[in-house]
């Protein structure tokens, strides 16, 4: 993939030239125009030649809603994304009932509610943490930190890893969604493997560490090792590793790039800042708002598991189906206004970012309260967070990041 030139005029070509998989679109910040053509002209359509074979692209909201509800006609097996995940895991999110019923109900109890009342105190203290001693009159990259230091640190506390490793899980967590396609090639595939290897041996270490102390602690190895479905995960390594993954990656991706998507926001949109600076109740609904403006995962795959007739198109047995989440969340047939940034919306959860469904992702409301947490401590402390320059957004056609985004904070 060429990671300089930029993509093509999105209406100076014929749409079966457009690579839809193309990552520079989410890098160049250009994906709008091309996902409204796609909404307009082809909403079903068939992409024959990309890096990762030929797909079909879903880019209506009700299309991927209805897609995303049929995993009989549409399975998450054995991939949810373009390319491929790591070798040797297992997770549930890729996988069909009744074996994906059974383990994500040995993980739910992650985040039941219980949980999650017990993790906001201590996620608050290091929100409040970071916040205090943010350098107030410099400008700074406000990704490295507030968003990256703000979860890995939830991370390292979320998994009870050790604190001083952190920067680990967030290395880890860009490797496992980057592709040899996207990252340049084999030499990178063979770094994720060797990154995931030590991924593993250094959670297996820390099961057995957790499993001596024998305590009561609420992380999440701690309560995978007490639910009777995972306690012997750590003997099953595939599906460790997998389910691992998905949390370390669950953790990292939404928070991380949806912290820093709100400020961004804000600055666009500086009357729903003032909005937010009369009424600090509108956090509860602003970050739904910006999980959905900002969408931190472009798609979700699937395959089709017959011949299917869908859109008036004949989707064929086995095909890829891709449900562009980020398309979807700026459909107007769906959400009025979508394009623009609204704090107060009426039902600011309608919308695709976390999927539908059985895949529905379960740390929904995890990624919520911490988001909450940090507006919550951000609006006691700063009148303005003030974006002083372009963004720089990651070359990752699944994950929607941004590495840079240098801003000023202003005290009350």
């Amino acid at each position: 993939m060429d990671q300089i030139a930029p993509m093509p005029d999105p209406y100076a070509v014929p749409l079966e030239q457009i690579d839809f998989s193309d990552a520079r679109m989410h890098r160049d910040d250009t994906w709008r125009d091309y996902f409204t053509r796609l909404r307009d002209e082809a909403p079903v359509h068939y992409q024959k030649d990309s890096p990762f074979g030929p797909f079909w692209s879903i880019s209506r909201f009700e299309d991927i809603v209805a897609i995303d509800s049929n995993f009989k006609d549409f399975s998450s097996e054995p991939q949810i994304v373009l390319g491929e995940f790591p070798q040797d895991t297992e997770m549930f999110i890729a996988m069909d009932p009744p074996k994906h019923d059974v383990q994500r109900r040995a993980v739910q109890s992650v985040v039941a509610p219980k949980n999650l009342a017990q993790m906001e105190v201590l996620i608050r203290s290091r929100v409040v943490e970071i916040m205090d001693n943010l350098p107030v009159g410099e400008t700074f990259n406000w990704v490295e930190k507030v968003s990256i230091n703000l979860t890995t640190q939830m991370l390292a506390t979320l998994f009870g890893f050790p604190f001083e490793e952190r920067t680990k899980l967030t290395y880890w967590s860009d490797l496992a969604v980057g592709t040899p396609e996207i990252m340049g090639g084999e030499a990178c595939s063979d770094e994720r493997d060797v990154a995931m290897a030590e991924c593993l041996e250094a959670f297996t270490r820390l099961w057995h560490e957790r499993k001596a102390q024998d305590s009561d602690s609420f992380d999440l190895i701690s309560l995978l090792q007490r639910d009777p479905n995972t306690a012997d995960l750590v003997d099953r390594p595939k599906e460790y590793m997998g389910n691992l993954i998905l949390l370390i990656v669950g953790g990292n991706d939404t928070t991380r790039n949806s912290l820093t998507a709100g400020v961004l926001a804000l600055n666009e949109f500086p009357a729903e800042y003032d909005k937010l600076r009369a009424d600090h109740g509108l956090i509860a609904s602003m970050v739904p708002e910006i999980i959905r403006w900002q969408t931190p995962l472009s798609y979700m795959r699937r395959r089709a598991t017959r011949d299917v007739e869908f859109g008036g198109q004949q989707i064929k047995k086995g095909d890829k189906v891709v449900m562009w989440y980020v398309s979807g969340n700026r459909d107007p047939r769906a959400i009025e206004n979508p394009d623009d940034f609204i704090i107060n919306r009426a039902n600011p959860r309608h919308h695709l970012s976390f999927g539908f469904g059985i895949h529905r992702c379960m740390g929904n409301r995890l990624a919520e309260m911490q988001l909450r947490i940090a507006w919550e401590e951000i609006m006691k402390r700063f009148s303005l967070v003030e974006v002083m320059g372009e963004p720089t957004r990651v070359l990752n056609n699944m994950v929607r990041g941004i590495e840079n985004l240098p801003v000023r904070v202003h005290p009350l």
